[in-house]
């Protein structure tokens, strides 16, 4: 049985009282998860690890090259960071792992902290929209419900055959296979997967606006073929990069709306122009053709 409301809520003022000048990941953010835990009268042991060792590139490429810093299966992802770092980075680097996690142990909620901020990223949720709620560490008592879940209490509605995370991984693994099919792997390949997971993630929790707004402009200004489509998103992750006050004035409207996105997860050039073709289909949810098929229809081009 779940502790009282009351007592959850008593105990997690006593946590942001306790934790109130931490500021150190490394020697600070393992003890602080599991005093965050025991808030609930249970122990992290129970239900997650710290540390958890994540393969961001599959197959022959596969390569233990990232570190969850809490990971419960199926529930929920944790990135700490030290206090006054960049919340915005710490959830691209959570995101980064999803290529390299099991389609049944996806999380359905995002944590990134910072000590002094929460910011929790519910992936699902009524009528499958996803949520972003962000609160200071002294408000945690009155936003304690979010993490209802943890205690066993049932906080939010789950549909496990139609969550944004899940479709989202599925076209991942789409595009990633019809990538592989073409030889193009490593590195590069890696961080469009993560570039694109984002814009997903974005266009379905309301990051970007209006919302669908990465699919409305996949869907209105490329071309139906594809074949423009791997100059569009070049041009599309140059603006993410860019503060919207030093963009060009002369930038596409529809391009310009979207907001800067820190953390350099789109700093790095994007050049790809035979898997963008690819793309499209994955996004809208169509079939995706082997690049070699591509190639071939477009011409060896």
């Amino acid at each position: 049985m779940p502790l009282s409301w009351n007592e959850i809520k008593s105990r997690a003022l006593a946590f942001s009282r306790t934790w109130a000048d931490a500021t150190n990941e490394d020697s600070q953010g393992k003890p602080f998860w599991i005093d965050f835990f025991e808030i609930f009268g249970i122990t992290d042991k129970r239900v997650a690890t710290f540390e958890h060792a994540v393969k961001k590139l599959v197959g022959e490429k596969a390569r233990v090259d990232g570190f969850v810093d809490l990971f419960w299966p199926g529930m929920l992802l944790v990135e700490q960071k030290s206090r006054g770092k960049n919340l915005d980075a710490a959830l691209t680097q959570a995101l980064s792992y999803f290529p390299g996690l099991a389609e049944r142990d996806l999380p359905q909620i995002i944590i990134v902290c910072d000590f002094a901020r929460f910011r929790v990223h519910k992936l699902t949720g009524d009528n499958n929209k996803g949520e972003t709620i962000e609160f200071a560490l002294k408000d945690l008592h009155k936003n304690i419900k979010l993490f209802g879940f943890v205690a066993g209490y049932k906080v939010q509605t789950i549909q496990p055959q139609n969550p944004v995370n899940v479709k989202a991984a599925e076209r991942m693994g789409r595009l990633h296979d019809a990538l592989k099919a073409s030889g193009y792997t490593g590195h590069s390949l890696e961080v469009l997967l993560v570039r694109l997971l984002f814009c997903l993630f974005a266009d379905d929790t309301g990051i970007f606006q209006p919302a669908q707004a990465f699919r409305t402009f996949i869907e209105e200004r490329t071309a139906p073929d594809g074949s423009d489509l791997g100059a569009r998103l070049a041009q599309l992750f140059q603006t993410l990069n860019v503060p919207e006050d030093k963009r060009s004035k002369a930038l596409d409207e529809q391009v310009a709306a979207f907001p800067y996105v820190n953390g350099n997860l789109n700093r790095t050039p994007f050049g790809g122009r035979h898997e963008a073709r690819s793309t499209k289909s994955v996004i809208h949810g169509r079939p995706v053709r082997s690049l070699a098929t591509n190639r071939k229809s477009a011409g060896g081009g």
